[in-house]
């Protein structure tokens, strides 16, 4: 073997830039985002458990009822009632009306990148106030 110590070399860098993301974090994640959830006390239209795995489901099923098949309510396991819409029930003003503070955020920490707004307007968010600077002479 001529090339004996180039070869093997590489194979070390190799692997230490192959390994290099889980030794950096010490094979942790990141920490979770926080959402920020309604501030009144108002029940999702599914428990929590539920919409956090499956609520795109529910959004595809929501979609292909209302699209398809022309049908606008949906009963939830407990019994209420809502209208089929991601704008005015899931985005309204009571529920997660601001779609950076709920909706990005988990979608940016898992990389998903959700078609939603493909055909749905955000809804619009008030900017955020800056305390107005000081004039220092």
């Amino acid at each position: 073997m001529y090339d004996g110590g180039k070869i093997i070399t590489g194979i070390v860098i190799g692997l230490v830039l192959l390994t290099f993301p889980i030794w950096y974090t010490h094979g942790t994640p990141p920490p979770r985002p926080e959402v920020k959830l309604p501030e009144k006390e108002k029940k999702c239209v599914q428990p929590g458990a539920y919409m956090k795995l499956k609520h795109m489901q529910l959004l595809d099923l929501w979609r292909d009822s209302t699209v398809r098949a022309a049908k606008r309510s949906y009963v939830a396991t407990d019994g209420r009632k809502y209208e089929m819409s991601l704008q005015n029930t899931c985005m309204s003003p009571e529920c997660h009306a601001k779609k950076t503070e709920f909706c990005d955020r988990c979608h940016d920490y898992t990389g998903v990148d959700p078609y939603c707004w493909d055909c749905h307007i955000p809804p619009k968010e008030e900017p955020k106030k800056e305390k107005p600077e000081e004039n220092v002479h």
